[in-house]
């Protein structure tokens, strides 16, 4: 018998000074019992750091040739392709002959993935985004998560502030290129 994904509802208040975005996010994601709590926790942050107009989850493991997250103009079509974690040089070498902005957010370790997209061939390799989340803040953030989440995020300087009751943790996003 499958399992079914677990929704979690989080209300964040985001306030990007990098990008001037002010806004309430109210978010209804679905976690696949498959996925781990740092993945799901590394979706909704790349969200938020990415919030724009048209920004919009995939429908997870159901669409395997999405991103983890779309942003799209008012046409439909796509204007930008994020990944999370590691994903593979083919999955990147599509995404990057499919829009012009792809950006990937590694929650785990950035340099395995770079060493291993380092070699391959990637159409535009130079023009991909890469940024790490900080995997400090990330494993504070993973013992605090529930079914309903409500906490406030500064983002200055790509340094993160969350405070959820009590708790604020902080961390860094770190950029990194391919050689």
């Amino acid at each position: 018998m499958a399992l079914d994904a677990t929704v979690h509802v989080f209300t964040i208040r985001l306030a990007d000074t990098d990008r001037g975005v002010f806004e309430t996010l109210e978010l209804r994601v679905a976690r696949h019992p498959s996925e781990s709590a740092e993945y799901l926790l590394a979706r909704v942050l790349a969200y938020c750091l990415e919030f724009t107009e048209g920004i919009a989850f995939s429908k997870g493991l159901s669409s395997p040739d999405e991103p983890a997250i779309t942003v799209r103009d008012l046409t439909g079509a796509l204007r930008a392709w994020i990944e999370i974690g590691t994903p593979d040089a083919a999955r990147l070498h599509k995404a990057s002959k499919t829009t012009r902005r792809v950006a990937v957010y590694a929650h785990k370790d950035v340099s395995a993935l770079l060493t291993q997209l380092g070699s391959e061939r990637i159409h535009r390799a130079a023009d991909l985004e890469i940024y790490a989340l900080d995997r400090t803040l990330l494993n504070a953030l993973v013992p605090l998560l529930g079914r309903r989440m409500d906490f406030d995020l500064a983002v200055t300087e790509r340094n993160l502030y969350l405070s959820l009751g009590d708790t604020t943790l902080t961390g860094v996003i770190t950029q990194h290129q391919l050689a």
